[in-house]
């Protein structure tokens, strides 16, 4: 209900201070370190043409180099096309126990005669998605990418214009596909930093599908197979995926990921050039592992602020309520140097006039959080309840005040 119009000015004073007094603290999730620890540079993958350490809660790039240069991805493609063909699965147009045909163009183009690797699925067998979704996962199979692309849109040329559609809805800037499986191919490439976003989007989106790239083995027909990301038998070290790649134009390259607690990194290391495939798998790995290490030794998580939980009020005019409580749609979790969590700054951007109606969920400012002066983490300010228009005379009574306060 709205307060009785008398009462209003001294209601509008009470409203701004208790909004100015309302900028969001952080709370911590666990308490933070008795004194801040010290970060060492991070440990510069040894080759890599391009690397970078990301925190998984907030996207925030802790560290790398190159990060944004354009690269081919070899078969961390498949990423994308797991992503997607999880998206799809989701929307309803296909379905897990689907039998998909292994055409003579996955055979071919994805199997055994081809440098590349391969789940061998046998030519026109019928396999359930889930089963190439794992081949593709664990074995990197290019015959379960190339018939997992047919059957979701038809053929591979299609798909990949479904893999740049999603790309740019994860925010992928920089990265363009043309086919499922990432063998080189002109006008097919990203970054290290699209890749990161995409294994985030990955964990976050569809759990599931990420989970597939924990299998350590798995047997197709008399054949088994081991997961090429020998990081994941590293004892302790909370590496649960996600990616290998390699070509000789893409060099060794690793995207990984590692969960410790609350707290998760996403590393990825690229183009490292080595004539011998033992060395060449030691370095992308030794690369990755080493950034993970560097992340959950000099770096500690917390959430800040709860999804959907009030972190402010802000005053609304016109409206059939007085005022507005605003949160974020998610919760917002946040990895510093550890022991300086609470030298951070936050600030809360608003409107400095709001009027109604104003939509439940509906962006109103910004909130952010910075420390030295950076940004670390910004979230739009949403509202938690809506807030419907006054009727007539309580809107021109607002008309007035307004006209009032302006002058």
């Amino acid at each position: 209900m709205r307060f009785p119009r008398l009462m209003f000015a001294a209601f509008a004073t009470a409203a701004m201070t208790a909004a100015i007094a309302q900028v969001p603290v952080p709370q911590p999730g666990t308490p933070a370190a008795p004194a801040a620890v010290p970060v060492p540079p991070a440990p510069v993958p040894v080759g890599a043409k391009a690397w970078l350490l990301m925190d998984y809660g907030t996207g925030q790039v802790l560290a790398g180099e190159n990060y944004d240069e354009r690269r081919e991805p070899a078969s961390i493609t498949k990423v994308m096309t797991a992503y997607v063909a999880a998206a799809e699965m989701k929307a309803g147009k296909i379905k897990p126990d689907d039998l998909v045909t292994i055409s003579e163009r996955a055979w071919r183009e994805g199997g055994a005669g081809t440098d590349g690797s391969f789940s061998g699925f046998e030519l026109n067998s019928r396999v359930k998605l889930s089963e190439l979704e794992k081949g593709m996962a664990v074995q990197s199979g290019n015959d379960a990418a190339i018939a997992i692309a047919e059957h979701v849109a038809g053929s591979q040329e299609a798909f990949a214009a479904l893999m740049n559609s999603y790309a740019q809805r994860i925010g992928m800037k920089n990265s363009h596909f043309v086919n499922a499986h990432g063998l080189s191919a002109e006008g097919h490439y990203t970054t290290a930093y699209d890749l990161a976003l995409l294994g985030r989007a990955l964990i976050r989106d569809f759990p599931q599908t990420y989970a597939y790239n924990s299998i350590k083995e798995m047997t197709v027909g008399s054949i088994p197979q081991h997961n090429r990301n020998t990081l994941l038998w590293r004892e302790g070290s909370g590496i649960d995926g996600i990616k290998t790649g390699h070509t000789s134009n893409a060099g060794y390259c690793l995207l990984a990921s590692a969960k410790r607690g609350e707290q998760r990194f996403v590393s990825i290391v690229m183009g490292i050039d080595s004539k011998s495939q033992s060395e060449g798998f030691r370095l992308r790995e030794t690369g990755n592992l080493n950034l993970l290490e560097w992340g959950f030794r000099f770096f500690e998580s917390h959430q800040l602020y709860a999804g959907g939980a009030k972190i402010a009020t802000q005053k609304v005019w016109k409206g059939s309520e007085e005022t507005v409580n605003l949160g974020l749609a998610q919760p917002l979790q946040i990895a510093v140097p550890r022991g300086r969590y609470n030298e951070l700054k936050p600030a809360m951007d608003v409107p400095k006039t709001l009027i109604a109606p104003i939509k439940k969920g509906q962006a109103i400012g910004k909130v952010r959080v910075s420390l030295d002066g950076k940004v670390l983490a910004e979230r739009p300010l949403v509202a938690l309840d809506a807030v419907e228009e006054a009727g007539f005379f309580g809107r021109l009574w607002d008309e007035f005040w307004m006209w009032w306060e302006s002058d």
